[in-house]
């Protein structure tokens, strides 16, 4: 259904291609492409009919004479980009489909004709990433950071750069999800933020206009959010946190860093009640004595939302510890289920939403009790933080 046919591929392979800079090695800053002053009207990106180039860290100038047409994705966010910007059904992959796709169609349910389609999808992390599945696949484009894959089990950068030059380009950038020190060879890469991430991919499918609108929704929403905040000492302490299997630990994420795991927390500005700790990994572990030091108002549940974990075992595993049951989150009941870091423009929205109400319930509303398997819940008109039938709009190409 995703795949070409034989046929198609020589022309494809031909049609999507790597620009000098991947040959050189040079690793380029920013979203633009040529430096034509043609170019300026559009970010740099230069788009000529269906001939457009993207520069981006750490792949460099990459080169397109053709919209791909289909698109290999690890992480949910680059999913999410596809869908938002009306090539969702391009997608021929997404890591652990059940959770990513239905996580991904708890928002969509109030987007008016978006959906997508994940129950086919290969799961590209299911037996660890393999060279041989992307030959398969045969994609046009892999939104995945070469970097990245560089680090994962039997691959060097020799397998990364075969799968560039006979398959098709990588476009993706994983170390800005922490601003997390790349692999070595990868000394000059650059880091964004989800909405600048997005804006490269758009021009990728040569979607500006998309991308543009929904920027601007974005904008909209965290200006309305933060121009109502209550001074910084007057907001609530938060930690957002899943609970380890052993029921005794929780691996812990910050707020309010750099990254764009954290597009959904950073904008609402609450106090990270871990905000001091400084973890090697992309995430630290702490035991309930820790939790209960910190004793935050607010507990963020991350995967939440997901199928992948459960609400009612988390405050159930919190209700039933003899520290847990004192925390002020749990005696105030203000225990939340969030969403995934791999969010996309789509998902950051709603999950900004989420966690204002959840946050500040006094200013944006309360936000509904949440219950396993529920979808993102429905939100009363005069209560949605931004209007859902503009997105759709903008998704379906109405604006």
């Amino acid at each position: 259904m995703y795949t070409h046919t034989i046929d198609d591929g020589p022309t494809r392979r031909e049609a999507l291609r790597y620009g000098a800079a991947i040959a050189s090695g040079g690793l380029l800053a920013g979203c633009t492409g040529t430096t034509d002053t043609d170019d300026a009207d559009n970010g740099g990106a230069s788009t000529d009919d269906s001939d457009h180039s993207v520069t981006m860290s750490p792949m460099g100038t990459v080169e397109f004479d053709a919209v791909p047409e289909t698109i290999f994705t690890v992480f949910s966010q680059y999913a999410d980009m596809a869908v938002a910007l009306g090539h969702g059904e391009a997608v021929n992959s997404v890591y652990v489909p059940e959770m990513s796709g239905t996580t991904m169609n708890h928002y969509y349910e109030h987007i008016d004709g978006v959906s997508f389609d994940w129950e086919d999808l290969h799961d590209p992390l299911n037996d660890g990433l393999s060279k041989e599945q992307l030959f398969e696949l045969d994609s046009d484009v892999h939104l995945a950071d070469p970097a990245w894959a560089s680090t994962q089990q039997n691959w060097d950068q020799g397998d990364v750069d075969e799968v560039g030059s006979q398959i098709a380009p990588w476009f993706g950038n994983f170390y800005s999800g922490t601003q997390a020190s790349p692999p070595e060879g990868y000394d000059e890469y650059e880091y964004y933020d989800l909405w600048e991430l997005f804006e490269g991919v758009a021009r990728v499918f040569d979607e500006q206009e998309r991308y543009d609108l929904l920027a601007a929704v974005h904008t909209d929403l965290v200006d309305t959010i933060q121009q109502d905040l209550p001074p910084e000492d007057e907001r609530p302490t938060a930690v957002r946190v899943s609970i380890g299997g052993d029921g005794e630990s929780f691996y812990t994420y910050h707020l309010n860093k750099p990254g764009y795991w954290l597009a959904d927390t950073r904008p609402l500005g609450a106090r990270d009640a871990f905000a001091n700790e400084d973890w090697n990994n992309l995430w630290g572990e702490v035991d309930f004595e820790a939790m209960a030091e910190a004793d935050p108002d607010v507990i963020l549940h991350l995967w939440g939302i997901t199928p992948s974990r459960s609400m009612a075992e988390m405050r159930s595993t919190l209700e039933q510890h003899p520290v847990g049951s004192d925390l002020a989150a749990v005696q105030n009941d203000r225990i939340y289920a969030q969403g995934m870091r791999y969010q996309g423009p789509i998902m950051n929205l709603f999950q900004i939403e989420m966690g204002a109400k959840q946050l500040y319930p006094e200013i944006f509303g309360e936000w509904p009790q949440y219950e396993d398997g529920d979808r993102y819940p429905e939100i009363p008109v005069d209560e949605q933080l931004f209007d859902r039938q503009e997105v759709a709009d903008i998704i379906d190409g109405e604006v």
